[in-house]
């Protein structure tokens, strides 16, 4: 079962989180600190991997993740699309923390958000489930216990408890400024309230008018 998605999602404004971009940060077998974009390669003499997920907003933490669940997070990435008031998205994502699968989470609440929904491979329907390369439209357990396994992950959770997924983003994050314009938006800021400074220091060094007197 699923949740069809009306020509354009503005009633479900209020759910998508803050744009934020993820960066992994892993340090190999040699002590060498990697940053990217994905998780690290499988390396096969580690028996545990360190991922230290982070957003560019400071949010973060660092967990070692079992062996067997750390490779099927490397390979086959989980990633749930979701939407507000949507029992079927809810079902979906508290199945997902119950097995204590690692994934990320990103809403749809406008059209920008429904295009991309489309564009990962749904018809339109909600929640979506990704697995590497593998999805499933709609929430059905068994189904998606099935995709889960087939990807290795375990039946059984074996989650640490102190791993935190990263915080939902928009499926169509709005577009973040270049460098070279917020060091411009912040010179016209900056010389903005300069300006207003000296208006107010000139107005107080204005002397004011006795009483009574009239130009």
């Amino acid at each position: 079962m699923g949740l069809k998605l009306a020509a354009i999602l503005l009633l479900c404004a209020g759910a998508a989180g803050g744009v934020q971009a993820q960066v992994y940060k892993w340090v190999d077998d040699k002590g060498v600190t990697h940053y990217s974009d994905a998780p690290p390669l499988p390396s096969g003499k580690a028996a545990k991997a360190k991922v230290e997920l982070k957003s560019f907003s400071g949010g973060g933490s660092a967990v070692e993740l079992p062996a067997e669940l750390a490779a099927a997070v490397r390979n086959r990435p989980v990633t749930l699309y979701s939407t507000a008031q949507c029992e079927a998205c809810d079902q979906a994502r508290a199945m997902l923390l119950a097995r204590g699968i690692p994934f990320r989470e990103k809403t749809v609440n406008t059209a920008d958000d429904q295009a991309a929904l489309k564009k990962a491979g749904s018809n339109g329907q909600l929640p979506l489930l990704l697995v590497g390369r593998g999805k499933q439209i709609g929430f059905e357990q068994s189904s998606w216990d099935v995709l889960l396994s087939d990807a290795g992950y375990p039946v059984q959770k074996i989650l640490p408890p102190n791993y935190q997924n990263p915080p939902p983003v928009a499926a169509a994050p709005a577009p973040q400024p270049d460098a070279a314009e917020q060091t411009r938006a912040a010179a016209r800021d900056n010389a903005r309230a300069a300006a207003e400074e000296e208006a107010r220091r000139r107005k107080q060094q204005q002397p004011e008018a006795p009483p009574g007197f009239q130009f």
